[in-house]
């Protein structure tokens, strides 16, 4: 059985289409891949802050108009990459097991950044979480691959950068981690550290392909942190976070939602039944939402 992968071009990205195919191969040896490279939008535009350029989407459509057009038999994402709705004749056939979910400092340890310090992000989520435990910092935005990003810590004034660990842990970087921050400080973007697998509905055989190299936990949790994500809105780029974890049957999923400055930060968690995860974390932002002023929080600027 040969598989055509659509993925972006960027060394992670394929690393994270390599790995998919390893999985493949390791679950069936028969299976041959075949790398579709594509560029996105999000990937054209470096010099525009991914919440100006509409979000999520501008890492992921392109991708996936090559799998329902036929060009590839599947897409591999970054979960976290990818909006609330998948698209009609799309379905996430696979989510493989989850790497290290926490964010990253390149340069220096929080508690070893000096007064006032530069940060680069170009998350807003990092940046409110990082304001709200160090009033003092000060950030500015980062773009492009992950080399382009981690090269500016110590340049042009800039004492860390933020990046995810698991993006430099794929990267064979994982020595130029400074602080891994725990997740009570500062809170995962939804899907995080997990790569989602998509393919078109009708395609039995790549789903029946698929559905073996699936990781239960990981998928239920993403599926919770993706309920959180639809009930604030679909494709929320704004400061808020969702990060959810199984132990059995049970799973236990934490929301936050922040203003943009980190000077209000709130945060919700509830547990329940795994099975129930997408329903469990659309409590968790409806919570926020109505009964801790998350709505306020996240209404853009009159």
């Amino acid at each position: 059985m040969k598989l055509r992968v659509a993925t972006r071009g960027s060394a992670l990205a394929r690393w994270q289409a390599d790995h998919v195919a390893a999985l493949l191969r390791q679950a069936d040896p028969g299976i041959e891949v075949e790398l579709v490279v594509v560029e996105t939008g999000g990937d054209r535009r470096l010099d525009v802050p991914i919440w100006e350029l509409g979000g999520k989407g501008v890492f992921v459509k392109e991708v996936q108009a090559a799998v329902l057009a036929g060009d590839a038999d599947m897409a591999v994402h970054s979960a976290k990459d990818l909006p609330s709705a998948t698209p009609d004749g799309l379905v996430i056939a696979a989510v493989p097991e989850r790497a290290d979910v926490r964010d990253a400092l390149v340069g220096a340890p929080l508690v070893d950044l000096p007064e006032g310090a530069l940060v680069a992000t170009g998350s807003l989520r990092r940046r409110a979480q990082l304001a709200h435990v160090r009033p003092d910092l000060r950030f500015e935005g980062v773009r492009g691959n992950m080399a382009t990003r981690v090269a500016k810590a110590g340049q042009d004034g800039v004492a860390a950068v933020v990046v995810a660990a698991a993006a430099l842990d794929r990267l064979g970087w994982g020595d130029r981690i400074a602080e891994r921050l725990d997740v009570d400080t500062v809170l995962p973007q939804v899907g995080q550290a997990a790569l989602a697998v998509e393919c078109r509905t009708d395609d039995d055989d790549v789903r029946c392909a698929l559905e073996r190299i699936e990781h239960g936990p990981t998928r239920r949790a993403v599926d919770a942190e993706r309920g959180f994500l639809a009930e604030l809105g679909g494709d929320c780029s704004l400061p808020a976070g969702a990060y959810a974890t199984t132990a059995g049957d049970t799973l236990r999923i934490r929301g936050l939602v922040a203003t943009v400055d980190g000077a209000v930060v709130e945060r919700h968690e509830v547990s329940g039944p795994a099975a129930a995860g997408a329903a469990l974390g659309r409590s968790v932002a409806r919570h926020l939402l109505d009964e801790q002023g998350g709505a306020k929080l996240l209404a853009p600027p009159s």
